[in-house]
């Protein structure tokens, strides 16, 4: 900057700053704060070494054989539980010390280029390595609607607390409009954080129809019985998980009095607004007799849940392990639901909000619904014929020098 003029000093300067700021909001502070942790773990590793954690003036086969020796660290849980982690976190963990050395110094040891990088390969085959020696990833299995209902069942019992019936409300919520648990519950205190963000108060819109069957938006200080009985609520997205900002999700009332996702959604909303008049407020949040204010948390919903299973026997009746069912079945089972009820994939897709096909994984083929009909379909017989078949080979010669024989059936005279 000496040698820019004063008069255009500032207006570069500010420029620098914009660009900063974009580029420490596109960074996620989760990533940042697990990257400084990495990077402690790598410093501390290399220490006794009597290494730079920079790996300056490090030769290049040191240098690889280093990140090696801390990826395999890494490899056996050292810095975690104990337990071998997946080749996909070793990989996270060393890319996260590649990229803070080459924030630092402008080189990526993990990424060179060059006729002396042909030690590069070691570290991409040592992945490869561990990620076969992995086993397969268990995902959870997805729920029916019948566990939403069995919990809100149990949840009109006199001796419900206000835990039971808010965890009970959010599990409808999640299972219709297939969200994430980040963003419906608190996983032991609120981390503002992440990119998936709760939906509160202020996110939340009712429709009902008028006098002429037209729908209008709900006022926030409508009465009680207006929010009871609407016709159908959006949830807008802030600023969710995929980019996803400014879009609005919506779901009808399918005509039952309790289980609904907008009744589910109505008695959040009342609840909350009783008892506060902050539009920032979580739907997680509740309020105890003593107008204590607590969240429902994930382990909530997954105890509920598994709870629900085990009463609904699961395991025996549809085949599907308990520890299998989880926070991520009602996200799962959601989806299900609308593959099975026919809807295309991209109506699912919207709905759940993914960037990309990898919503599929959640529809689980396995189950036995996917194949009613199959093989059935696949006995019929369709006499296909191959069109390009004489595209490709000439049988005029053959026919012409082949010999035409005609058999005559003699047919005696009466």
């Amino acid at each position: 900057m000496e040698c820019v003029p004063p008069l255009l000093r500032d207006r570069y300067e500010s420029d620098f700053r914009v660009a900063d700021t974009g580029f420490y909001n596109g960074r996620v502070a989760t990533t940042t704060t697990k990257r400084n942790l990495l990077w402690t773990y790598w410093t501390n590793y290399v220490r006794p070494l009597g290494m730079d954690p920079f790996l300056q003036n490090t030769p290049y086969t040191t240098q690889i054989r280093t990140i090696s020796g801390f990826a395999g660290r890494v490899r056996t849980g050292y810095y975690g539980r104990g337990r071998q982690i997946s080749a996909a976190s070793v990989n996270t963990a060393i890319t996260a010390v590649g990229t803070t050395i080459s924030l630092a110094t402008g080189f990526n040891p993990t990424k060179m280029r060059g006729a002396q990088d042909k030690l590069v390969p070691r570290l991409a085959q040592m992945l490869l390595g561990f990620k076969k020696e992995d086993p397969p990833t268990i995902k959870k299995l997805p729920i029916e609607v019948d566990i939403p209902e069995y919990i809100s069942l149990c949840s009109l019992r006199p001796a419900a607390s206000e835990r039971t019936k808010a965890t009970t409300d959010l599990i409808t919520i999640a299972f219709y409009y297939l969200l994430r648990v980040g963003e419906y519950t608190v996983k032991g205190h609120r981390n503002t954080t992440k990119q998936t963000v709760q939906f509160q108060m202020k996110h939340v819109t009712f429709f009902k129809h008028d006098s002429t069957g037209r729908l209008q938006q709900l006022s926030r200080k409508a009465p009680d019985e207006d929010f009871l009985g609407a016709h159908s609520a959006t949830l807008r997205l802030e600023n969710q998980k995929n980019g996803w900002k400014g879009v609005c999700i919506h779901q009808e009332c399918n005509g039952d009095p309790y289980h609904c996702p907008v009744r589910a959604l109505g008695r959040r909303f009342l609840h909350i607004r009783q008892h506060t008049a902050d539009s920032n407020t979580c739907l997680s949040t509740f309020f105890s007799p003593s107008l204590q204010s607590e969240d429902v948390t994930d382990k909530d919903i997954s105890s509920a849940l598994k709870l629900a299973a085990i009463a609904l026997e699961y395991p025996a009746l549809k085949g599907i392990p308990i520890d299998r069912v989880d926070t991520h079945s009602l996200r799962s089972g959601g989806a299900n639901a609308l593959a099975l009820c026919g809807y295309s994939d991209r109506e699912i897709q919207k709905m759940g909000r993914w960037r990309s096909a990898t919503f599929k994984e959640y529809i689980r083929e396995e189950l036995n619904v996917y194949a009613v009909g199959m093989s059935t379909n696949m006995k019929r017989r369709f006499n296909f014929v191959n069109i390009a078949g004489g595209v490709y080979h000439d049988v005029t010669n053959t026919t012409i020098l082949s010999n035409y024989t005609i058999n005559t059936i003699t047919t005696p005279a009466c």
